[in-house]
């Protein structure tokens, strides 16, 4: 069986986005030095925060989600985070609804339901 180990995404500077991420979604920071950042949600998965130092070649800003980020109340999440929220909410109710927004170093999020 194949796992996925973590999603990544470029930032300008891990330790100030890994904060941002844990008071915006509440994710875990289990790591977090000048190279990356490493978060986690409370079943083990994680997102790595790549910065400069770490070598990667793609810059912050990407204009598609690399992941998506699960919330337990969609309508609650959007209230809180509207002012930089890009989109209203969208989709299926039976399926799946989201919203997009960028994180402080512009890269989109899809913020979902599930």
């Amino acid at each position: 069986m194949t796992k996925i180990g973590s999603a990544f995404l470029p930032v300008h500077n891990p330790a100030a986005a890994a904060t941002w991420y844990h008071e915006t979604f509440g994710l875990t920071v289990e790591s977090a030095d000048t190279w990356s950042a490493v978060l986690a949600d409370e079943a083990g998965r994680r997102l790595t925060l790549l910065g400069p130092a770490s070598g990667i070649q793609a810059q912050p800003g990407l204009p598609w989600a690399t992941h998506n980020l699960v919330v337990e109340d969609l309508d609650s999440a959007y209230a809180r985070l509207q002012a930089v929220v890009t989109s209203g909410i969208d989709g299926d109710p039976a399926v799946c609804r989201f919203f997009t927004m960028p994180d402080p170093d512009g890269n989109t999020l899809l913020v979902c339901d599930r």
